[in-house]
């Protein structure tokens, strides 16, 4: 564990485990979480050999709570930093929601032209539009983010406790079975990050369009996603994104939920195990 400095001198903290002669697997974690998010990832395939980083996001977890740089490409360079002062070459990278679209940024503009990257996973992830528009009917109405942004401001610590009680990790359907444990680490890794750029992220991960991103990657890229995600709908993402990459293989997984690789992380490890290995 520790930091690099960017270019912007901005502090971003990282992981980095494991024989630093194997492969590596890069996670990049999603809105407004850290790095530890990837703890039954990072561990799975610790065991099996691998190099496992993960960097907490600017102004997240334990990185430099800078004021500015909030936006996918400053977090795709950040990424890039990461790779270049570890030195991460025929690398795996992971994204998870806003973590799939720093990947997809990453790769296509980083990762890819420097010949760093293997392959690439896009977890629930946000690629390509989020947000409603007349192009985009399937995104989420902007007024649904304006309310993400108040609730935000107006008592972020309540706001932290119901997104994972709720919909995050499907904890709101009838006969769910409910993880407190889960609720309270969620609760801690976003409440470890700054408000001011968790705001700003909320931004960053609804109106980015990526659909030039994905279009650009020619690396195998795997598109996982729960078929009951109620923060990124799967018709305005997944099912989009696997139609603009060139190499792409998607599978979705029924009543599974955004937060799928932590409830459902023995599925998930297995098939991410059998995509790194194929």
């Amino acid at each position: 564990m520790g930091f690099i400095t960017t270019d912007d001198d901005v502090q971003i903290f990282f992981k980095d485990w494991g024989p630093k002669d194997a492969q590596p697997i890069v996670f990049h974690h999603g809105w407004p979480l850290s790095s530890d998010d990837w703890d039954a990832q990072m561990l799975f395939f610790l065991s099996r050999g691998y190099r496992v980083v993960a960097h907490d996001r600017r102004g997240h977890g334990r990185s430099s709570q800078i004021a500015e740089g909030h936006d996918i490409d400053h977090y795709a360079a950040d990424a890039f930093a990461v790779a270049k002062a570890l030195d991460l070459r025929n690398a795996i990278h992971v994204g998870h929601s806003t973590g799939g679209g720093e990947v997809a940024r990453y790769v296509a503009r980083h990762g890819e032209p420097a010949g760093r990257v293997a392959k690439a996973v896009l977890v629930a992830a946000i690629p390509p539009l989020m947000l409603q528009t007349g192009a985009n009917p399937e995104g989420t109405p902007m007024e649904v983010f304006d309310g993400f942004r108040a609730a935000l401001a107006g008592n972020r610590a309540q706001f932290f406790r119901d997104v994972p009680a709720g919909p995050f990790y499907g904890f709101n359907r009838d006969g769910a079975a409910v993880h407190e444990g889960i609720i309270q680490n969620w609760w801690r890794q976003g409440m470890m990050g700054s408000a001011k750029a968790q705001y700003d992220g909320i931004k960053a991960f609804s109106e980015t369009d990526q659909t030039e991103d994905l279009k650009a990657i020619t690396v195998p890229t795997l598109v996982l996603h729960g078929e009951d995600d109620q923060v990124v709908p799967i018709a305005a993402s997944a099912l989009k994104a696997i139609e603009l990459l060139q190499d792409g293989m998607l599978k979705t997984y029924p009543g599974y939920s955004h937060g799928m690789l932590t409830v459902n992380a023995d599925v998930l490890n297995a098939d991410l195990l059998e995509f790194v290995t194929s």
